[in-house]
């Protein structure tokens, strides 16, 4: 592992970059406050300046600016509401209800709204007692919304100062992931490669690449300063952002039948070559990254047209000691799998170049495409989408009654004053940070709030215990702050036992010497706020992910039929256009992601509700591959040559009906004879036959030793290539509708859906 760029991505993410943001933004009026005095006094206004701040979730400048604004209001309602009904319980269960209800959700309106109201719910937590709020209730809220509206002038200040810096940050994210990607792709072509294990890698590493770039479209092209304003900076972001896309694709393109090509080369080094290149071209991809979050233009670190002449070179020597009328057509498979390569070089080359580029140039890029197309789809702020969600059948309803009930639950067990537990709002804090729509989130987010917790206030004990230096422990408050809300999107485990010690010197700070108090109430309460969560999740109304399958996979199944018709069109010889194109690439990427983020969540339910767990693998993996086969077939649509030896109209009927049967069987529809038949269409590729058998021929009468062009490929190793992506195509939808019959036939011990007719 490259230690130094695994330090480097990390220092200059977005993630870090907000962190220290906030913290400052937070720490430095506590200085100022602390240099006066009166620090206890008004802690107030530091804590509404971290929970605002919280709340910025990335996103273009005016959606960020108005949920910011949005916050502020529910805080100090909150905080108003809580503090003026506080000694009357029965108002205080009510308000439990109203606002646990409408702040979960709210969560309908996409995760910029559900942020605000976890953290309003937080407020809510802080103000139930009135322990913060002392005497004079509206000279506490004063404070609170001062601090609230200082981050929001924070944010205005650095978002007029730096109005590129969070797209760029993005972008160079994307680059990350699409480095690893490559990296875990490469491993395919290691000495004895973990195949499953591998697959498992590249699905869970496609849902984190499909939801980076929906956020990162949203930011980038609803950002009026880099759409609409044609300056460098703004022209270069987009292009960089279109062009990790395109180049998504074609690492997508590589997918090939790997452990037939193990077998083929097992006793030559060229795999392990095609390896190390890989993992070169990867930390080409990283530097992008790591030079777009700092801001920088990135230069090449190792010499690729060298490094590639040279795999190519061991390519055609091993070709031309070993190419047989028997191997002719592994090395086919082989020369298209360094073809790819080569565009994939050739495609990180071009972004160095537009890195370079000058001024003059970059004022006259332009995507010429509709932006619009491939923005994701969110709720509008409708109050009809609020009202139709308030039903059982609504997921979201249904979380927001298991907040509540949580809620009630944590707040009427503070009461009894049980473990001698100080206050309500640490337990109401858990609950809220723990309990998610997803059981298994709910779960997995359980375990490592109290990891977390209990390793957090061991570690701030020992600091405390051990270290009695203002100065040195005021430094690990502020490197603890930063940490935690560097780690707070991606590594829970880490983010709250950072939190563990930053609340613990906090509170030390506050009150010297209550450190042994602090220690227990805060493990006590996470642990009473873990069951509440796991017995409320677990019974209340659960949306368990089995229940979500059928939807999913019709979604995908569409989405690969649609992308299919859209790539086989241009061998069909039918318009082709690109904007439309990208959009259905798009798309089914996206519902792909969404079904194996979804079957990843079912893996962590409990066992009875795991159901028809090997089927729906079964079918992820599917889903996967006709992905991935599609987007190796589009590469070839991209110029002018044509296929006339590819009978594409034949293959077109034949994978089309066996993907609309996949389609037909999951909603329940009839599948009519003419879809069956055409199905068991063959297409006549026989002149391709013929040009294998002649080159065979050839190679049996006459030896060669001849070097090919590295740059250029034989159009007959193009036709077996076309051909074989068809044939892997269509084997896998054969297979995915036979898994889908046998999700059918075990269908009648579930409740997710309704019969479906198997095929004959």
């Amino acid at each position: 592992m490259n230690y130094s760029a695994e330090l480097k991505k990390f220092v200059t993410s977005q993630y870090v970059y907000s962190a220290i943001r906030i913290t400052l933004a937070t720490v430095l009026p506590c200085l100022v406050l602390a240099h006066f005095g009166i620090l206890k006094e008004y802690f107030l206004f530091p804590l509404g300046t971290s929970f605002v701040a919280l709340t910025d979730q990335p996103g273009p400048f005016i959606r960020r600016r108005n949920a910011l604004t949005f916050a502020i209001i529910c805080f100090v309602f909150v905080a108003l509401i809580a503090s003026l009904v506080m000694h009357i319980k029965i108002l205080v269960l009510s308000e439990i209800i109203v606002f646990g209800i409408f702040f979960s959700l709210i969560g309908v309106y996409g995760q910029r709204l559900a942020a605000v109201g976890s953290l309003s719910l937080v407020v809510l937590a802080i103000f139930i007692d009135g322990h913060l709020t002392g005497a004079n209730i509206f000279k506490s809220l004063l404070i609170f919304a001062s601090g609230c509206a200082w981050f929001l002038l924070i944010f205005l200040i650095v978002t007029t100062i730096q109005p590129y810096k969070l797209a760029s940050q993005m972008i160079g994210e994307n680059y990350l992931q699409l480095a690893e990607f490559l990296k875990i792709k490469a491993n395919y072509y290691q000495k004895n490669p973990d195949f499953n294990k591998l697959t498992t890698q590249v699905i869970a590493k496609q849902i984190e690449i499909k939801n980076l770039q929906e956020e990162t479209r949203e930011t980038v092209f609803k950002t009026r300063v880099i759409v609409n304003e044609s300056t460098t900076t703004s022209r270069l972001l987009m292009l960089m952002l279109l062009n990790s896309m395109d180049l998504h694709e074609k690492l997508m393109t590589s997918e090939s039948d790997y452990e037939k090509l193990q077998k083929s080369f097992d006793d030559s080094m060229i795999l392990v070559n095609i390896h190390d290149y890989l993992n070169l071209l990867a930390e080409e991809i990283t530097n992008i990254g790591i030079s777009l979050q700092i801001g920088t233009r990135a230069k090449p670190m190792f010499n690729l047209d060298a490094e590639l002449k040279n795999l190519n070179h061991h390519y055609f020597e091993l070709r031309n000691k070993e190419l047989t009328p028997d191997s002719l057509e592994d090395f086919m498979v082989l020369r298209q799998i360094l073809m790819r390569i080569n565009e994939i070089t050739k495609e990180i080359n071009e972004i160095y170049k537009v890195f370079s580029q000058n001024i003059k140039l970059a004022k006259s890029l332009s995507t010429g495409l509709d932006l619009k197309k491939f923005m994701p789809n969110e709720e509008k702020l409708n109050i009809k989408v609020l009202k139709n969600n308030i039903s059982l059948s609504s997921s979201h309803f249904r979380h927001a009654l298991r907040i509540t009930i949580a809620l009630l639950l944590g707040y009427s067990f503070s009461l009894f004053q049980l473990l001698g537990i100080g206050h309500t709002y640490w337990i109401l804090i858990t609950i809220v940070a723990i309990l998610k729509p997803a059981y298994s989130i709910t779960k997995k987010r359980n375990l490592l709030r109290l990891y977390g917790t209990i390793a957090g206030a061991v570690i701030a004990y020992g600091i405390l215990h051990f270290i009695h230096i203002n100065q040195l422990l005021f430094s690990i408050l502020l490197l603890s702050m930063i940490m935690c809300f560097s780690f707070l999107k991606g590594r829970y485990f880490w983010a709250v036992l950072f939190m563990t010690i930053y609340v613990f010197l906090s509170f030390n700070f506050l009150s010297p010497g209550n450190v042994d108090i602090i220690f227990r109430d805060r493990i006590v309460d996470t642990i009473i706020a873990g069951i509440i969560t796991s017995i409320v999740a677990y019974i209340v109304l659960p949306v368990w992910e089995h229940t979500q399958n059928l939807e999913l996979m019709k979604k995908s199944a569409e989405c690969n039929l649609i992308y299919f018709q859209s790539v086989i069109s241009k061998f069909i010889g039918e318009d082709f256009d690109i904007e439309d194109y990208k959009v259905k690439r798009k798309n089914a990427i996206i519902s792909l992601a969404n079904l194996s983020d979804n079957f990843q969540r079912m893996i962590s339910e409990p066992k009875n509700q795991q159901k028809k767990l090997e089927v729906v693998h079964q079918f992820v993996a599917t889903s996967h591959l006709i992905t991935a086969y599609t987007a190796s077939l589009s590469q070839y649509v991209k110029d002018d040559e044509k296929f006339p030896e590819i009978d594409a109209e034949g293959w077109s009927k034949k994978i089309e009906s066996e993907m609309q049967q996949i389609s037909n069987l999951l909603n329940g529809d009839k599948i009519s004879e003419a879809l069956k038949m055409e199905s068991r269409i063959e297409p006549e590729d026989s002149s391709l036959e013929d040009l294998i058998l002649k080159r065979k021929t050839e190679l049996t009468e006459t030896e060669s030793f001849d070097r090919r062009d590295p740059d250029k490929i034989s159009h007959l190793t193009e036709l077996k290539n076309v051909h074989d992506i068809l044939e892997l195509i269509y084997d896998v939808a054969k297979e995915q509708r036979k898994v889908i019959e046998k999700y059918k036939s075990e269908s009648a011990d579930t409740e997710i859906s309704k019969p479906i007719p198997q095929q004959s």
